[in-house]
């Protein structure tokens, strides 16, 4: 059987799974996006609800907001519309529906973009381009853009890569939290897998009109979690 070549070159791809990365040091494993609210609320309770919550969260949130948002912003950056990036950037903070969405969207954005001056301390071109962003209050989409333009990505395959490293934290998120075994949990990255092709096509059909954050109930418990007893995770 013939092999594929890669679309990206190898130095490309290995970029973007380094950026995919749970081990990347950004914060993303403290954060469960209201899943752990929807647990406290018995909402979730058990592998098939929570593959069910994460998959219509791929597709209702992560799909029509921020990766089209990222795939903009890749546009943008390849542009070098840098009026375009705040833009996007501020359709992203101004549209977090609780302070603790608010909060992560800032903190994984500073702590990516503080991981890029470290990457590309010795590339004054790149390194431009970053420290502009350090000063724009970046959230962590616009980041991730500008990481995954770095990396000679296009933004089909950034936005594969952002969506899967989201999926791992949010599974990661469902083991801790429900609490599901490690089998379950790879069920639903599996699942995930399968959908998160067509949310990246998706994404990238979307213009300024289509794009859209408006998840009302994820909203609300996420609201919920800042004042819940018990917690395991920042959201």
């Amino acid at each position: 059987m013939s092999m594929q070549p890669l679309s990206l070159s190898p130095a490309s791809f290995l970029q973007l799974m380094w950026l995919a990365s749970p081990a990347l040091p950004i914060g993303g494993f403290s954060y469960s996006e209201g899943l752990e609210a929807g647990v406290n609320a018995a909402l979730v309770g058990n592998e098939a609800e929570a593959a069910d919550w994460i998959a219509e969260q791929l597709q209702l949130s992560q799909a029509r907001g921020d990766m089209a948002v990222l795939a903009q912003a890749m546009q943008a950056w390849q542009r070098d519309d840098r009026a375009r990036v705040v833009a996007l950037n501020a359709w992203v903070l101004q549209t977090r529906e609780s302070s603790e969405l608010r909060l992560q969207a800032e903190q994984m954005g500073r702590s990516l973009v503080a991981w890029l001056q470290n990457r590309h301390a010795d590339d004054a071109q790149a390194l431009a381009l970053v420290n502009w962003l350090a000063t724009q209050d970046a959230s962590y989409p616009l980041a991730f853009a500008l990481a995954a333009h770095l990396a000679g990505a296009g933004p089909r395959d950034a936005l594969l890569a952002y969506a899967f490293g989201w999926a791992e934290n949010m599974v990661q998120a469902a083991i801790k939290s429900v609490p599901l075994g490690q089998s379950a949990g790879q069920r639903i990255l599996a699942r995930l897998a399968q959908a998160i092709p067509g949310a990246a096509d998706h994404a990238l059909a979307l213009g300024d009109d289509q794009r859209q954050a408006f998840s009302p109930m994820l909203a609300i418990l996420s609201a919920r979690h800042e004042h819940q007893y018990s917690r395991l995770f920042r959201s």
